[in-house]
């Protein structure tokens, strides 16, 4: 019987075992055993092989094998050649996109920042410590660690490296507030937009009163809208990247969303269904550009003429979804709701990301609870 939390036993030879946990190279948990002559001698030992494992500054890589079994190498590899071994498994199993986001991360900032340390060197300080010097914003930072979180979660998947524990409390700082178009500015665009309205004026339009991304917009079809129920599939979005082949750069790439959460169905009104409707002609496949997507950067600038010809500044095209999202909470949706028509994956990011409520509606609550106290006064 082994004593009580040691997982220490004796074997009938006579022979002390202990037993300990790894995770082998298929990902699986094994257990292997270290043996001895007293339980003092194997508590020694698995105190020391244990201590070994949890260590965060000495990496573990299960990667031989000796008379069948499988055994414990110290191996000291440099971080930057197992993070271009997981750039390459992201390749394979993940969206090109994907790929090419990480991979600019890489060369662009961390390969500079980590390109002669060896895994015993990635401790959470050191990590801390050296993405603290780099001169990009707070959103840039947090990617950085996670693409060096993740390729630790790779290690310790394929190698049983057991990962230290990377904070980012050093990168919590408050958001600045997001913008959203006020009401004058809302009203004075909708008024140019229905004034010799087009097919792209009318894609702003639908933008307003839909929160759709700027790549959903550009590569959305006609079939993905449903006039008998009143509804818009989002089932793709359109970005350009860095070309995988060709003499191109870069190519215009049709991808699924941004994430499951984004493959969705939004409703949209009768009276946005009719207005769409008259711009649809026969063989036109997509929405903004007859047989190809639209051209994302294109549509930007689409929508910078028209704020420029509305005297508005110079907003991003996010700038409609945030004021989409701003306008549905003020006239009483609710988060849930609204989160499943932005596509998000929670609340929580509706809430802290794309809520911000405006003077006008803050004023509004103001002033009702200043009749509210009026009225006690008055009883009083």
């Amino acid at each position: 019987m082994p004593r009580r939390g040691d997982n220490i036993r004796k074997r009938t030879d006579g022979r002390w075992e202990g037993r300990y946990q790894i995770i082998s190279e298929d990902g699986r948990k094994r257990y292997l055993s270290i043996y001895g002559k007293s339980y003092s001698e194997v508590k020694e030992k698995l105190t020391a092989k244990m201590y070994l494992l949890n260590r965060t500054d000495v990496p573990i890589l299960q990667n031989s094998q000796k008379n069948g079994r499988l055994q414990l190498q110290i191996c000291d590899t440099n971080f930057c050649a197992l993070m271009e071994e997981w750039l390459d498994e992201v390749a394979q199993n993940r969206k090109h996109s994907t790929y090419i986001k990480y991979k600019k991360l890489y060369t662009c900032h961390i390969q500079s920042l980590f390109s002669t340390d060896k895994l015993s060197r990635m401790s959470n300080s050191h990590i801390q410590a050296q993405i603290a010097v780099l001169e990009v914003s707070d959103s840039t930072r947090q990617s950085v660690l996670a693409a060096i979180k993740q390729t630790m979660h790779y290690a310790e998947k394929q190698y049983g490296y057991p990962m230290p524990i990377i904070t980012s409390s050093s990168l919590h700082k408050r958001l600045p507030a997001i913008e959203i178009m006020n009401r004058t500015e809302q009203a004075r665009l909708i008024q140019f937009l229905c004034s010799d309205m087009d097919i792209s004026k009318a894609g702003i339009y639908l933008c307003l009163f839909t929160g759709l991304r700027l790549g959903e917009i550009c590569s959305l079809k006609w079939d993905d809208i449903d006039q008998e129920k009143g509804l818009l599939h989002v089932n793709r979005t359109v970005q350009r990247i860095e070309s995988k082949e060709g003499s191109t750069k870069t190519v215009l790439l049709e991808t699924p969303p941004k994430s499951v959460f984004s493959k969705r169905e939004v409703p949209i009104s009768d009276t946005m269904l009719s207005l769409l409707t008259k711009f649809h002609q026969d063989g036109n496949v997509y929405v903004l550009k007859n047989n190809k997507p639209m051209e994302p950067r294109t549509y930007q600038n689409h929508f910078k003429k028209y704020l420029k010809r509305i005297n508005a500044p110079n907003y991003n095209f996010h700038i409609l979804r945030h004021t989409f999202a701003t306008n549905c909470i003020d006239s009483g949706m609710d988060v849930k709701s609204l989160s499943e028509i932005l596509g998000h994956s929670n609340v929580q990011i509706t809430l802290n990301r794309y809520v911000h409520p405006s003077m006008d509606t803050k004023r509004k609550y103001i002033n009702a609870l200043s009749a509210d106290y009026g009225q006690l006064c008055g009883q009083q």
